[in-house]
């Protein structure tokens, strides 16, 4: 798949998920790209939980939808009624869970480029998880981001250390399609700004 290609057809999976088990040697493809992606210092501070286990699933499964209802009492109306009809997650629909974690002493005490911008550790992570839904996406897998958790369940659900973040769920796995149009887009939550709205020349 052309890199173009793969930039616009990468999509926020939910419902396309088909169970299928993602092959070794594709996993092994997607988070070697993953592990390939640009790191301040070169200091490489990510870690990627694979989570299968059914009883692990599922419980991450009730947290969500918790955290599901909790934002959806916050709405009314019109946000309330479309938000009703968007499906936030495919946890249970994919098999497999990758928790991408950031480890900020990764690269020692003194790693080069971060000394003036403290997150630029965790933008390293976020161009991790890039590469990965990119290389999931040629290789014809879906990707969703499941953003309705608590950090600290999540650290404890998967056993990580009190100092490495968990940035991301992954819901990973076969699709039966992507769709052409986002959900977010296809129910109205949101539509895509064009790029002449979000470009300025030298100054803002």
């Amino acid at each position: 798949m052309d890199l173009y290609d793969a930039i616009n057809r990468r999509r926020d999976t939910r419902a396309e998920f088909t169970g299928e088990p993602v092959a070794p040697d594709v996993l092994e493809r997607v988070l070697s790209a993953a592990h390939a992606a640009p790191s301040v210092g070169m200091s490489q501070p990510w870690d990627f939980v694979l989570v299968r286990d059914a009883d692990r699933l599922e419980r991450f499964h009730a947290h969500v939808a918790t955290e599901r209802d909790t934002f959806a009492a916050t709405l009314s109306g019109e946000r309330a009624e479309t938000f009703s009809r968007i499906k936030i997650e495919g946890i249970r629909e994919s098999g497999l869970g990758i928790v991408v974690g950031y480890d900020p002493s990764r690269g020692g005490p003194n790693v080069l480029g971060r000394h003036a911008i403290a997150d630029a550790g965790l933008y390293s992570v976020v161009c991790a998880i890039q590469n990965l839904w990119l290389a999931a996406t040629a290789e014809g897998l879906g990707v969703g981001w499941v953003s309705f958790y608590r950090e600290e369940f999540l650290r404890d659900l998967v056993g990580m250390p009190e100092g490495v973040r968990p940035v991301a769920w992954l819901c990973v796995g076969h699709v039966e399609d992507l769709p052409d149009v986002p959900d977010l887009e296809r129910f109205g939550w949101r539509h895509r700004s064009p790029l002449s709205s979000v470009v300025h020349d030298e100054t803002f």
